[in-house]
């Protein structure tokens, strides 16, 4: 005997006529429960749609381009006897974890406190990429996942305030930028005027399309979401608080994502409001004449390259001897020759001894690093200070729970992510260099699945740094810099982009890409590219890293032409001497 059972539109974190962009199934069909029956997409996230009961598509109800909402039939089953009745199944499940939980529960320090306000299998403290990655994962294994965080929207630092908004900027400045270049091509826009409360709302436009769309996957995996601040009392109890009031909260596993913030050096404490850090820069209160940046690394060379665009004029103050100092010498050339071009001034080899907030700005008084000249006194509008962050293991009262934080407020993990304390794992900035949030999310993966039972381990062999800057370098691997002061031995195959017919087409010649090579197995070992999209392309020397391409098979795979990426495999046609594209003579 069977009956119709009707599947209907779950709730979508709350998102409303969402467009079917996809079905997936039709009339005859088998399908089982948790099996795709359409794909929907709202303005903010796409997601499946999973049939909540097992048996033959009867009808489907709806076809591509419909807008539809919660409660909405989708397809009616002919289900047979063994099936759940249509009572509990009217609506098709609100994602498709699997149901049965993990068996292997790690141990618990002390018993389950049994004064607390609520409980959970595992709580994720911290919503950044990584958390919301480990969160949301451990919810697709089944696990009861309560989601920790400390601003009103999830995302952590990298959605709010550092990673998201600072690439809808720096793409601002980049039409800027391009627009200005092509009148020497005959096509001119005139002086661009910028509506600074328009740009803010495109940013913040940007972040609330993401954050929401977190939300609702976050609701549509049953992850509990609470925000606040918290702090462990034991090894398995947390205290949240917001606004000045608090909740407990007992687990029988933990996973610390609480990230990192802004280093700031004593000198740059001040409650002038001249006196910013990223998160301030972020918010685009308004475009100042002047702007010191102190610090040439990534976050403040990208920030430089906002304002510049912008009007600011910008002089940017390093320490080290160049600019991005983890990146090698000839992959920073092309892009500080075009920096010098676009900022008033950058001051490698120099310190900042002290400011001065005064009427007309703030007087900040430099030193040099290397005993030679220091600059004269310069007094700016506005002082950016990007010096680098530091990990937030110290603010989460962590020695209470008995995890280990050493002096900088990193905490140790093992190759599972697992803490000193069995049941607690901590990842992402707070566990070590390099802080990127997609080491975070990969680590997350990891954390998740050990908590749920599954063998898992974190063996990345390279992890890419990018700085998104015009032009962006990207690195991955050994680089040259590393190799020398190692005495690795190595090889090179360096293919310049002013041979290459996409850039000069683009009129963006300035980059190159360089592969480092193990000369006796021929294998990659590392490899560096400058140039826009720089960050798009590093990804497949990282393949190759991991998968141990040598030469050879960089070099006879095909390629698309004309584009950036064929720059990667003829670099490693360089190295092998295979190159048609220039002429090198033969040594």
């Amino acid at each position: 005997m069977s009956e119709t059972i009707t599947i209907q539109v779950p709730d979508l974190g709350g998102a409303t006529d969402v467009e079917v962009i996809e079905v997936l199934v039709a009339v005859g069909d088998s399908v089982e429960v948790d099996e795709s029956l359409i794909t929907v997409e709202s303005d903010k996230a796409s997601m499946d749609v999973p049939a909540s009961a097992a048996g033959e598509i009867a009808s489907i109800e709806v076809k591509l381009g419909d807008a539809i909402n919660e409660g909405d039939v989708i397809v009616t089953l002919m289900a047979n006897s063994q099936a759940p009745s249509a009572s509990k199944q009217c609506a098709a499940t609100e994602a498709a974890p699997q149901t049965q939980k993990p068996t292997a529960a790690a141990p618990s320090a002390e018993p389950r406190p049994s004064t607390t306000d609520s409980h959970a299998d595992l709580v994720v403290i911290g919503s950044g990429p990584g958390g919301y990655t480990a969160a949301f994962r451990a919810a697709d294994l089944g696990l009861n996942v309560t989601l920790i965080e400390k601003y009103d929207t999830l995302g952590g630092v990298c959605l709010n305030v550092g990673c998201i908004p600072s690439k809808a900027l720096l793409h601002s400045a980049a039409v800027i930028s391009e627009a200005r270049e092509m009148e020497k091509h005959g096509i001119s826009f005139g002086k661009p005027s910028v509506d600074i409360d328009k740009l803010r709302g495109f940013k913040e436009s940007v972040i609330s399309k993401l954050t929401g769309g977190l939300a609702g996957m976050a609701k549509a995996r049953k992850v509990n979401v609470v925000n606040g601040y918290a702090k462990f009392t034991s090894a398995n109890s947390l205290q949240i608080e917001k606004n000045g009031s608090a909740s407990s909260l007992s687990f029988d596993k933990a996973i610390i994502a609480a990230g990192s913030r802004v280093t700031i050096f004593p000198m740059f404490e001040t409650d002038d409001p001249r006196v910013i850090d990223s998160t301030g820069a972020l918010e685009l209160k308004e475009i100042p004449k002047s702007m010191l940046i102190v610090g040439g690394g990534i976050i403040g060379l990208e920030m430089a390259t906002v304002y510049s665009e912008l009007g600011t004029d910008v002089s940017i103050v390093e320490f080290m001897p160049q600019i991005i100092p983890g990146a090698d010498k000839d992959l920073v050339a092309p892009l500080q020759k075009r920096m010098k071009s676009l900022v008033k001034d950058i001051m490698t080899n120099t310190k900042v001894e002290s400011i001065e907030p005064q009427d007309d700005g703030i007087k900040v008084n430099f030193g040099s690093a290397s005993n030679g000249n220091a600059p004269e006194s310069q007094v700016f509008d506005y002082v950016l200070v990007a010096t680098g962050r530091r990990p937030n293991g110290d603010l989460i009262d962590a020695d209470k729970a008995g995890v280990a934080v050493d002096e900088r407020g990193f905490i140790a993990v093992d190759a599972q992510m697992k803490t000193n304390v069995d049941h607690i794992f901590a990842i992402g900035d707070i566990v070590g260099q390099p802080m990127l949030a997609h080491k975070a999310t990969h680590e997350a993966k990891v954390a998740a699945e050990v908590c749920a039972g599954e063998k898992s381990a974190f063996e990345a062999n390279v992890i890419p740094s990018v700085a998104y800057t015009d032009p962006e370098i990207a690195w991955v691997g050994l680089t040259e810099t590393e190799a020398k002061a190692q005495k690795i031995d190595y090889d090179t195959g360096v293919f310049p982009w002013a041979a290459s017919g996409r850039a000069i087409g683009n009129d963006r010649t300035e980059g190159k890409t360089k592969l480092l090579f193990d000369p006796k197995t021929h294998r990659v070992l590392g490899g560096g590219i400058v140039g826009p999209s720089a960050g798009d392309l590093i990804a497949e020397v990282g393949l190759a890293i991991e998968m141990g391409a040598d030469a050879t098979d960089i070099g006879l795979t095909i390629h698309p032409h004309p584009t950036l990426s064929e720059t990667v495999a003829m670099a490693a046609e360089v190295y092998e001497g295979t190159i048609t594209d220039l002429y090198i003579p033969k040594r």
